[in-house]
């Protein structure tokens, strides 16, 4: 067959040479033919309307003139010849030069007339193509004329150079002819193993006998639905007729199923179909997926055995399946509520129609578990929502005979197949049990929730739909299920016992109420955050001269040690603000109270988190309405004005406390009355979904369209940025400036002179009269005696008085000097030392506060 296709190839490749040859010669010279005219034609004309050539037919010796010309052109173009002739058709160059002087050899006529003319014919230099045009002088005029011509000899040549190219190729078409021949030939022999036709013959007879021996059965179907070929195995299996082969599917009575998939073509895997009394795997794949015949080929097995074992199989499949979403699904948050809802979710209706977790108080508060015969409905799930058990959140008291009051005394599991019949289950709530067994519920299991000893609640499966009562199996898987949720159960509950402990931790650390002041009217909020108590705190301290100091801040880190670490900054700020130091050096106290921390926690244990906090610090005196303001770290403060304005003013950015290294810079603000200062921690203004930048905008806009009211400010900021669920806390401030009445300060300046004094004191007296402070005039003037005599003696000038009018009558005496006065005890016998003792008797407070130009001594007393 390979010689035979090897001998058709050949002959079709002569007729194809032969033909591509004719073609080729009948093609060229057409091509020449073409190429002579398009050539003698150009060169004619460029030559006549050459510069010169016009000149040179008026000259007295054309030929002189033209004849060098005329070869030099026929050299350079390629035709044959290149001449020059009057109009009377006499040459006057010519390659050959006997010939000039000569009559011209062909048509001039309508060269003559004007008009260029192609011509073929056998000239002096044998055939050829030539063209004649005419030298026309300006006015049109035909003076001469030239002729060019290409001999046909040299025109032609390309069949000559293209025919060795198209035998070759012919040549190389017979060489890969042959080789494909010679790989066909190999091809056929690997695949048919070098058999001869009895050799194939005999392996035909050999398959047909292994066919129809195997034990598995097989048949072959064609497109149109009929039955070719059946082994023994399948007509024992199917029960087929001896002439079943030829005849369509459907007619050999196989049943609906069967005779679908065998003349659907589809491919299937291990389908079980039933025919009679058994039930059979076919496996069915289509001819045709590699250009076979259409039809397909089924093989079928018995598995009417095996069917038993497999359905085992599979049950204990689904329960592996079961137990391990139930190991991903239950306990994915550490909420106790939750996690018995997942195992509600998880387990219906996979295993049971209806599920009911019920737990003890102590373990849905976070407490240590104790024992209980009260339980609360946690969670409930089910395949409908309309079953007469006990709903969510109702507190449920089992008597003794129920199997929940036993579950929970033995911490053993319990299994009713019949409800109908559980004598002490229907004694629970008889009205209540009658209904659900009315309602279909047929089988519980009660599983006791307990992680060891400690007992959290118990987990009923119910069952209603599925007409099987739970058996041994169902038990131990409800067990093994129940066992997983009890321990992320515990873990929630651990948990929140935790979260509550620091949260009240926190809370009790920071202000439970703002102490009374006249300079700020305050209103604040603290949200903590749902992942985990956090170290946001902050604070309102009182200072001397009626000032006030807002502080805010925010530790690095959630849980136990952030809350504890926000108490010991908090109480350091207190302590800090009693030395009545400017914000910058309020913050350098604390960066350094913060590096020690750290030190301390890296040298008990090098794992530890180190310790980091911002925070920011403001000052506000309500006499000159400046507000001074410091922070390290922390988000820069809003400013409202009483026109509605909202600024955040540029207030040097210090680096976290704990850093150190830099100094602090603090920012003087005015604040007119009215204005509100807003403190923040970053938790309002970012989050995860949001940058900084985007919060401080939606600040603003919220402050932009807030109330007044501090109170109402912090709902409207609260309502416009507060996260669904906060990832930090949250702590907020709103103070609205006050400014002290003009008419309720007096200041008095005080020469350097030990008899100034009693001029204070007369105008001390005249100013409580006017306050109506009559009963304060023998302290204060004590008071200011002893604090001016101090300030002549011992300080330096200029010296002055001030009296405050507020909550307290505040009297402050300021000089240029940085001493600071301290209290002596004096002996009886000392003469001096007792100034300030009568001072701390007298007043309710007093102290030092250092200025940038010195210092003030003040001292508060009640009013009466």
């Amino acid at each position: 067959m390979a010689g035979q296709v090897f001998l058709l190839q050949l002959a079709i490749m002569l007729v194809l040479v032969a033909s591509a040859v004719v073609a080729l010669v009948l093609q060229v010279r057409n091509d020449s033919d073409q190429e002579a005219r398009n050539r003698s034609l150009a060169v004619a004309e460029a030559f006549a309307n050459a510069p010169g050539t016009l000149e040179a037919l008026r000259a007295p010796d054309p030929t002189a003139v033209l004849q060098p010309r005329a070869e030099a052109a026929r050299e350079r173009s390629g035709v044959d010849f290149v001449v020059v002739m009057n109009t009377d058709a006499v040459r006057y160059t010519h390659p050959e030069r006997d010939r000039i002087g000569k009559k011209f050899v062909g048509t001039v006529g309508p060269a003559l007339a004007g008009r260029p003319v192609v011509e073929e014919l056998t000239g002096t230099l044998g055939p050829m193509v030539q063209a004649v045009v005419p030298v026309k002088a300006p006015d049109g005029t035909v003076e001469g004329l030239v002729s060019a011509g290409v001999t046909t000899e040299n025109a032609g040549g390309a069949a000559d150079r293209q025919l060795p190219l198209l035998l070759a190729a012919a040549g190389l078409a017979l060489v890969l002819a042959t080789a494909g021949t010679a790989l066909v030939s190999k091809r056929l022999l690997r695949q048919t193993h070098g058999l001869g036709p009895s050799e194939m013959a005999r392996m035909y007879e050999h398959h047909d006998a292994v066919l129809h021996s195997v034990r598995e059965g097989v048949i072959i179907i064609d497109g149109g639905g009929r039955l070719l070929l059946a082994n023994d195995e399948a007509h024992r299996l199917l029960g087929l007729p001896a002439d079943a082969e030829g005849r369509h599917v459907p007619a050999l009575g196989l049943g609906s199923g069967m005779a679908g998939l065998l003349t659907s073509g589809r491919v299937a895997t291990d389908e079980v179909h039933r025919v009679g009394d058994r039930l059979l795997a076919v496996n069915q794949r289509p001819t045709d997926l590699r250009g076979g015949p259409s039809g397909s080929v089924a093989t079928l097995r018995d598995t009417t055995e095996l069917r038993a074992l497999s359905g085992r199989a599979e049950v204990a499949r689904e329960r592996l399946a079961l137990l391990y979403d139930a190991g991903v699904g239950i306990g994915t948050s550490l909420d106790v509520t939750r996690t018995a809802e997942e195992l509600t979710e998880v387990t219906v209706p996979r295993f049971a129609d209806f599920v009911t977790v019920d737990l003890t108080p102590s373990a849905l508060s976070g407490e240590e578990p104790e024992a209980a015969t009260t339980l609360c409905r946690t969670a409930s799930g089910g395949i409908r929502k309309d079953a007469p058990l006990y709903p969510v959140g109702e507190d449920i008291t089992f008597v003794a005979s129920s199997p929940q009051a036993r579950s929970l005394v033995t911490g053993r599991s319990l299994l009713e197949p019949d409800l109908a019949r559980a004598s002490g289950w229907l004694a629970q709530d008889p009205e209540r049990t009658s209904r659900v067994v009315e309602y279909g519920i047929h089988s519980l299991i009660t599983v006791p929730l307990r992680v060891g000893p400690v007992k959290l609640g118990v987990v009923n499966f119910w069952r209603s739909d599925q007409p099987e009562p739970f058996d041994q199996e169902d038990l131990a898987l409800a067990e093994e299920l129940v066992t997983r949720a009890a321990v992320s159960i515990d873990n929630a509950r651990r948990y929140a016992r935790e979260h509550l402990m620091a949260e009240t931790l926190q809370r009790s650390l920071l202000p439970r109420s703002l102490p009374e002041q006249d300079a700020l009217d305050i209103a604040y909020r603290y949200l903590p955050a749902q992942a985990g108590v956090g170290g946001d705190w902050f604070d309102v301290l009182p200072l001397s001269g009626a000032r006030v100091a807002v502080v805010v801040g925010d530790v690095v880190g959630h849980g136990l040690h952030a809350a504890a670490t926000m108490g010991r900054l908090r109480t350091a700020v207190h302590n800090f603000s009693a030395l009545d130091l400017p914000p910058d050096e309020i913050l350098a106290l604390l960066d350094e109270l913060v590096g020690r921390i750290d030190q301390d926690e890296a040298a008990a244990d090098s794992g530890a988190a180190i310790t980091g906090a911002t925070c920011l610090y403001a000052i506000h005196d309500p006499v000159s309405r400046r507000c001074t303001v410091a922070r390290a770290g922390h988000p820069p403060p809003a400013v409202v004005r009483p026109d509605g304005r909202v600024e955040f003013p540029e207030v040097p950015a210090g680096p976290p406390l704990g850093l150190g290294g830099l100094p602090y810079e603090t920012a003087d603000l005015t604040l007119e009355e009215g204005s509100r200062l807003v403190l923040y921690t970053d938790g309002l203004v970012e989050d995860r979904e949001r940058d900084i930048d985007a919060g401080l905008e939606l600040l603003r806009a919220a402050l932009a369209g807030a109330d007044p009211a501090p109170e109402a400010t912090c709902r409207t900021v609260l309502e416009a940025l507060l996260p669904a669920r906060p990832a930090d806390d949250i702590a907020l401030i709103v103070a609205r400036a006050r400014a002290l009445p003009a008419d309720r300060v007096a200041e008095w300046p005080v020469p350097s002179d030990p008899a100034a004094v009693g001029q204070v004191r007369a105008a001390v007296t005249r100013q409580l009269a006017a306050w109506g402070l009559e009963d304060l005039e023998f302290a204060t003037e004590l008071i200011l005696s002893e604090l001016v005599t101090n300030a002549v003696r011992y300080g330096s000038g200029p010296i002055g008085v001030r009296l405050l009018y507020d909550r307290s009558l505040i009297c402050e005496v300021s000089d240029t000097s940085s001493t600071s006065p301290r209290m002596r005890h004096a002996t009886a016998t000392d003469e001096g030392g007792r100034g300030l003792f009568l001072v701390a008797q007298l007043a309710d407070r007093w102290g030092t506060r250092y200025t940038r130009g010195g210092k003030v001594i003040w001292a508060e007393q009640s009013l009466p």
